[in-house]
């Protein structure tokens, strides 16, 4: 799936995001992975301070998790990598 697409799936409906999903979406707006603790990823930005969360429940992940990083992009007027 397209990332402008599946931006759109997670602000219209960020209960119904798989895990994959959110990883990709974070990823293409600049987060890397930290660390791994337990069933925890933790997501990292050079630019900002704030460290994203992302738990795999059932292949799904955590709709607040989800929002989240959607409040994070706006916040801090994040844009899409060049690989969309």
């Amino acid at each position: 799936m397209k990332i402008k697409k599946l931006l759109q799936k997670a602000i219209s409906n960020p209960e119904n995001i798989r895990f994959t999903e959110v990883i990709c979406l974070a990823e293409a707006f600049g987060f890397k992975l930290s660390r791994v603790k337990g069933s925890h990823h933790i997501f990292i930005h050079y630019q900002i301070k704030e460290l994203l969360n992302f738990q795999n429940v059932s292949g799904m992940a955590k709709p607040y998790q989800v929002k989240q990083l959607l409040k994070i992009v706006e916040k801090y007027n994040l844009r899409l990598g060049e690989n969309e």
